[in-house]
């Protein structure tokens, strides 16, 4: 066994877990806002977490797996690596006050406070980096899952393969994740990850208003890094809480009621989708911020148990207050560590992992930003990593 801590970087919150072998041990959660305007509380608690053998640090859109010590500048990668984000494109939002802006900057600091603490300090995937997912699914993509839903899943697979008594070989099922900012649905075949449709290809999530019409896009002009967050079902209805969103919802309010059928039918939608890549899901597995409604995991059970039995994902041992990504990205470092799930992460090819999550781009308007981000790795990491991983 490992002792693995894990930390995911919600829109809400940055939540700490610490799973020895399979079992949370300690756990503890710090809202985004406060990491954002001082990182030290961070770092605080991840030295309150006492010792461990690996750190899982937040990973954003991704990258194959590099290791603290490998960084030349923290900052810098965390920015343009795994944020996708230039510097003044961050100060532009953090300036405007924009919600959503917050985990960006918490995160940028949150990796070089990380890094600067000498502890073995790892950063992880995303879906679009797995060699398991076919490459014709990867053209024209980048979100297909950012890496705290890759580390649901990875916690999805093993939960299935716990409760059904089963190999990891015979997992399968479509998860669909319903975070505060985004949504996603990924699919698992034969206990890997196959396809997967990440925040900003879900439509309509609570902040989020997903993959917009090219049309649409042309006419708006100038796109800005906070455009992710804005054209959502909280914009539409007036509120940036859940629980007024489902009250106007009751209450019969148009622009609430048409927003949430919105994007409760295309999480129906894309996870029909799925089906394409996985055609037999033993479950469909629902997790996050939003599921633990109970409208909403009934809105999500009528919709979808025609396609499988609908469950909520499961917690390993002992956590009571993390979310769900936090504990995999625990387990996920507690495997790479050599402990209790290194089978899976084996399974699950996440070492293998290789490029920039912007390989397969094609389009003649996003080369430059395809070459800018391999040059934000040749100019972040040493050459020993690059050499492994590019």
């Amino acid at each position: 066994m490992a002792r693995s801590l894990g930390i995911d970087p919600g829109t809400k919150s940055f939540d700490l877990v610490v799973v020895d072998g399979e079992e949370v041990v300690w756990e503890s959660s710090i809202p985004t806002g406060e990491v954002a305007a001082n990182p030290a509380t961070l770092i605080s608690k991840v030295q309150e977490a006492g010792e461990v053998d690996v750190i899982v640090g937040p990973s954003g859109y991704g990258t194959p797996v590099v290791w603290g010590d490998e960084l030349k500048d923290p900052e810098a990668f965390a920015l343009e690596v795994l944020l996708l984000t230039p510097r003044a494109a961050l100060e532009a939002g953090v300036r405007a006050g924009d919600p959503g802006i917050g985990v960006y900057k918490a995160l940028a600091e949150a990796v070089k406070e990380l890094v600067s603490l000498g502890r073995k300090v790892c950063f992880i995937p995303s879906v679009v980096l797995l060699p398991t997912v076919p490459k014709h699914r990867k053209l024209g993509r980048l979100d297909m899952g950012t890496a705290d839903k890759l580390a649901v899943a990875f916690l999805a697979i093993h939960d299935q393969a716990r409760r059904l008594s089963i190999e990891y070989g015979e997992v399968s099922f479509i998860l669909v994740e319903m975070g505060y900012g985004y949504n996603a649905v990924i699919g698992v075949d034969s206990g890997r990850i196959v396809d997967g449709l990440g925040g900003t290809l879900t439509p309509m999530g609570f902040l989020t208003a997903g993959p917009l019409d090219l049309e649409l896009v042309v006419a708006g002009g100038t796109w800005v890094r906070t455009d992710v967050f804005h054209g959502g079902v909280a914009e539409q209805c007036g509120t940036l809480d859940p629980s007024e969103m489902l009250f106007k919802v009751r209450a019969g309010d148009d622009a609430c009621v048409n927003a949430f059928e919105a994007m409760m039918e295309w999480v129906e939608r894309s996870v029909r989708g799925m089906l394409t890549s996985v055609r037999r899901p033993k479950e469909v597995l629902i997790s996050g911020r939003l599921t633990r409604y109970g409208e909403i995991r009934a809105e999500l059970i009528r919709r979808l148990s025609d396609v499988a039995p609908v469950r909520t994902l499961g917690f390993l041992p002992g956590a009571k207050l993390a979310k769900e990504a936090a504990q995999g990205y625990a387990a996920i470092g507690e495997g790479i560590a050599g402990g209790v799930f290194s089978k899976l992460v084996k399974h699950t090819k996440i070492l293998e992992a290789k490029g920039t999550v912007m390989d397969y781009v094609t389009h003649p308007r996003l080369l430059k930003a395809r070459d800018a981000l391999r040059n934000s790795y040749t100019r972040t990491l040493k050459q020993e990593a690059l050499t492994r991983i590019l």
